[in-house]
């Protein structure tokens, strides 16, 4: 698996890093998710240039133009519902693009301990196409390792898988490194030094998912 992280070059990215962090603005849900949306946008068009293209030609009013496009199968998926916001930006560079969801969550035992719990997917046939899987907090990586899976068992095998993960912890990078396979990329914003002993990342920005939606009973 590869890590490509674009918040190690200065960019207008990090503006909304930085808000999304900031404990204050963050409580202004409409900023939050419009900042998720952007990082989708630029996570996109980033991906956009590791893609294939093929030269078309396009008929304007005064002649043709000579235009190269992308020319790979996308399938944008996301796990709901924090990842909705990323998912809307990434799929606004890809209009062509099919859609994924699995809805994902942490089902905690008596003993404290959680488990990925998953009770929805919805997807395309997968087979041969490249997938863009969008979640805003990467921390211990189970869920997106679950996602991964479910996809797989009801669409097939994608030929190249993208991870669009803003906020991951150190921790899920390396495991994530042991576990993909080496047609796997994985996108980050930040990659945070710790993880809690509810594995929440540090510094991170809290629930995500509340942020954008409000909290959850």
């Amino acid at each position: 698996m590869k890590v490509i992280n674009l918040g190690e070059n200065s960019s207008v990215l990090n503006t909304a890093v930085s808000q999304l962090r900031d404990k204050t603005l963050q409580k202004d849900s409409l900023r939050f998710r419009t900042n998720l949306q952007r990082l989708g946008q630029i996570f996109g068009y980033e991906i956009s240039k590791t893609l294939s293209f093929e030269e078309r030609e396009v008929v304007t009013p005064l002649g043709i133009a000579k235009v190269k496009v992308p020319n790979e199968k996308i399938v944008v998926a996301t796990i709901m519902r924090a990842g909705l916001p990323l998912h809307e930006g990434v799929l606004s560079c890809f209009d062509s693009a099919e859609n994924a969801f699995v809805a994902a969550y942490r089902k905690y035992d008596s003993e404290g301990e959680f488990h990925i719990h998953t009770e929805y997917c919805t997807c395309p046939d997968l087979t041969g196409k490249t997938i863009i899987l969008a979640d805003t907090m990467l921390a211990t990586g189970s869920s997106i390792e679950v996602a991964l899976e479910v996809l797989r068992e009801q669409g097939g095998e994608a030929a190249n898988v993208h991870l669009v993960c803003p906020f991951a912890s150190a921790q899920a990078v390396e495991n994530l490194k042991k576990k993909l396979p080496a047609n796997t990329v994985l996108w980050v914003a930040a990659i945070d030094p710790e993880l809690t002993s509810h594995s929440y990342i540090v510094p991170g920005l809290g629930d995500a998912g509340d942020l954008c939606y409000g909290p959850k009973l």
